[in-house]
């Protein structure tokens, strides 16, 4: 088959032929349709990402994607071959211990403790077939009114789903999101509009593309242009709330100042919580004696539980979550290179994918 081998970080990436994976106890062998490439993979590809833990030797990258399942190995006994599914990236231990290990699929290992894991499976998604635990697979079933291409963005809604299952936002609540600018700033406002929220605040500084999310959300989204001005922003952020908001959701990337996360905080009313999703490069400065009188939370995320896949698919399944705003840009497989430039310039809509079974 063919697959995408990447040596190491800054290493020699090529379309290479490898033996099709062989099924064992536990795991799924799929054929891969599509992969949706994560914005930032050109620079990981290139070592620009030296935080990043990938497998010791050459390995076949990519995460999530969309296929239909070939075979099956003993121990799975309610997927079957031909069903079609989505792949999450991120397989977990099954140990029944504390603190189970993970990594990301045909991206890195947190820790350590997760080597064992990712020498297990090493491999990723860009490659005509993909051997994966059967835990990170999850049957679309019900959905075959989309195509590949079209519902390959469901791996975009999780993200930020798993955030906001943990913030527990609830139906009628209102919600500042603040990164609602970007791939899954904006993803996060159609998941919460999908779970019932009263408001949502979407805070960003493109102003065009903030106007395009609101066209996207109707009546129940404002939005906010923000200016990094902490206290100016803040109290922006509190009026078009309507005085405070129930939760704040912090989906910023690469954030080089905490001034936004800070305005998000401070929108809160008084017993609301922050979650924290993206990727800021400074600590966040938290003002200890704010934070107790007005009996905020802040609560870190990472990712999704397992079951959130399922439960995102059925927000789809019922029309609550409309997924037609994201729109594939398709690219073949061997031209992966070029996939990868589309998908760091990608706009908050669009969804970069490399056709795989098109080769």
């Amino acid at each position: 088959m063919k697959a995408w081998r990447l040596e190491k970080l800054g290493g020699r990436l090529t379309l290479k032929d490898v033996p099709v994976p062989e099924v064992r106890s536990g795991s799924v062998l799929v054929k891969v349709e599509n992969v949706s490439l994560v914005s930032y993979l050109k620079a990981y590809t290139e070592g620009k990402l030296p935080v990043y833990n990938p497998p010791k030797e050459e390995f076949t990258l990519g995460s999530n994607a969309i296929g239909r399942i070939a075979s099956v190995g003993r121990d799975v006994w309610h997927l079957k071959a031909g069903q079609r599914v989505v792949i999450s990236s991120q397989i977990t231990a099954r140990d029944n211990v504390a603190e189970p290990a993970t990594i990301l699929l045909g991206l890195t290992r947190a820790g350590d403790a997760a080597i064992p894991i990712q020498e297990d499976y090493p491999n990723g998604t860009l490659a005509e077939y993909v051997l994966v635990p059967v835990d990170i697979v999850t049957p679309l079933d019900g959905l075959d009114q989309y195509d590949a291409d079209q519902i390959a963005s469901v791996s975009r809604f999780v993200v930020p789903y798993g955030g906001l299952i943990k913030g527990r936002l609830t139906a009628g609540e209102t919600i500042v999101i603040n990164g609602a600018t970007g791939l899954y700033g904006t993803a996060a406002v159609m998941v919460a509009l999908a779970m019932g929220a009263g408001k949502v605040v979407a805070a960003g500084r493109n102003e065009q593309t903030l106007e395009a999310v609101a066209k996207f959300g109707g009546h129940r989204v404002v939005t906010v242009k923000l200016t990094g001005d902490v206290h100016a922003d803040a109290k922006a952020l509190r009026i078009a709330s309507g005085g405070g908001a129930d939760i704040a959701f912090d989906q910023v990337g690469s954030a080089k100042d905490p001034n936004s996360t800070l305005s998000a905080l401070f929108s809160l009313r008084k017993g609301g919580r922050l979650v924290l999703m993206g990727s800021m490069l400074v600590d966040l400065p938290v003002p200890y004696t704010i934070l107790i009188m007005n009996s905020w939370e802040i609560i870190g995320n990472f990712m999704y539980p397992q079951r959130a896949f399922a439960k995102m698919l059925d927000l789809v399944r019922s029309g609550l979550l409309n997924i037609s705003p994201i729109q594939p840009k398709p690219f073949p497989l061997e031209k992966l290179n070029e996939a990868m430039e589309a998908s760091s310039a990608a706009g908050n809509f669009d969804n970069v994918i490399v056709n795989v079974a098109k080769a």
